[in-house]
């Protein structure tokens, strides 16, 4: 029988997304390297597994009726809504943090030399996002759709030019790990999005809006890498079996 114990730490948020304040609090990757359980996050970061599931365990005795329930979603409406939500807010905030963290790093750049990493980190993070999400809109979220419409009208579908989802979704994967370390590189070098002393209004804005965009991707490579991925291929699966 499979316990909390068991479950990896991607599964026990995508079963209810609160818990990822517990992990969030002790620095524990749940998106990216969300397919740990708890023994081995624990051991690594030197903590009691057992205090770690009580804490879990404390959050979902909470009312959650306020919640959304991602995974319980058809995986064509998850498609929809990464790409509407968190695509387009990828898309809008990464101008404004250009905009500010080069004028930071014009301004301040001399005193705080750290600025002009933190940018660089950052442009090369949105490029590769930008693409990245491409990919997803223009090969794997049309072939989820294609899936989940094969399923409800019991039509055969054809093998996708890149052959298994298992492909694309690899990649996707392995490019959201690299991103999830170069965001952890850029929380370091801000000292975890804290402003020095002299910072001015724009400073603390933009680090502030870097902390918004670190948590919103999490949340964002949560939703794939723990529930549409693998539904995702499950469902592949299904249809196999079915042809």
């Amino acid at each position: 029988m499979e316990t909390i114990k068991t479950k990896s730490i991607g599964r026990i948020v995508a079963e209810d997304y609160r818990t990822a304040q517990v992990f969030r609090d002790h620095g524990i990757d749940f998106c990216c390297k969300g397919n740990r359980d708890i023994t081995e996050v624990a051991h690594k970061h030197s903590l009691d597994p057992d205090v770690l599931i009580e804490e879990i365990e404390a959050i979902k005795l909470q009312d959650h009726s306020d919640q959304i329930d991602f995974n319980s979603w058809p995986l064509d409406l998850l498609a929809d809504y990464i790409e509407k939500k968190h695509h387009r807010y990828v898309e809008e905030k990464t101008v404004v943090l250009k905009q500010y963290l080069d004028k930071l790093c014009r301004v301040h750049g001399g005193r705080h030399p750290e600025l002009h990493e933190i940018a660089s980190h950052f442009n090369q993070a949105s490029a590769a996002l930008a693409m990245h999400m491409k990919k997803e809109e223009l090969v794997l979220f049309p072939a989820v759709r294609k899936m989940v419409a094969a399923t409800i009208s019991g039509a055969a579908m054809k093998t996708p030019h890149f052959g298994s989802v298992n492909n694309p979704i690899k990649q996707m994967m392995d490019e959201h790990e690299t991103e999830g370390d170069r965001f952890r590189e850029i929380q370091r070098l801000s000292d975890n999005y804290s402003p020095p002393e002299d910072a001015c209004s724009t400073y603390r804005v933009a680090f502030s809006l870097l902390k918004e965009f670190e948590a919103d991707l999490h949340r964002h490579i949560h939703l794939e890498n723990n529930i549409l991925f693998p539904k995702a291929v499950s469902l592949e699966k299904k249809l196999e079996t079915a042809g």
